[in-house]
């Protein structure tokens, strides 16, 4: 009988906060990212935390205005684990799922890019319905 393999510590951190789905709950959700991501060591400006940064921009971006529900917040949540950072932003509208454009948008187009930048910059993401009205798109990336 071989001995079992002994575990190795995995440190896992997590922060969460809720935001009104304005523009201002959006900003302040790309300002928390990269101020949490700097308390947990990784700093403000290097690949990583501007990655996140961006990505949390657009998913949030998204949210406000595709998502919102008059008097529901957003929400923005990090994981940080051995070599992977998640984010993930909630809101109160389960129905209206993103979808990748099948080919950019026009040059002179004001929107339609938010999606294409998390595809290109995220490691994988996807779109996780909540029980009850909401929905969580999250992106993963791998450093």
């Amino acid at each position: 009988m071989t001995a079992p393999h002994p575990q190795v510590p995995v440190t896992v951190r997590m922060f969460s906060q809720r935001l009104s789905a304005t523009r201002r709950g959006a900003r302040l959700a790309r300002r928390f990212t990269t101020q949490q991501l700097d308390a947990w060591g990784i700093p403000y400006g290097s690949e990583l935390s501007e990655t996140a940064e961006l990505i949390v921009a657009e998913l949030a971006a998204n949210a406000v205005l595709h998502g919102r529900v008059p008097g529901r917040d957003i929400a923005l949540r990090l994981t940080s684990s051995v070599g992977t950072v998640r984010v993930e932003i909630s809101d109160a509208r389960g129905e209206c799922l993103p979808v990748l454009p099948s080919t950019p948008p026009d040059g002179d187009a004001d929107t339609g890019r938010g999606l294409l930048l998390v595809d290109a910059l995220a490691t994988r993401w996807g779109v996780d319905t909540e029980p009850g009205p909401g929905k969580t798109v999250w992106a993963e990336i791998d450093h």
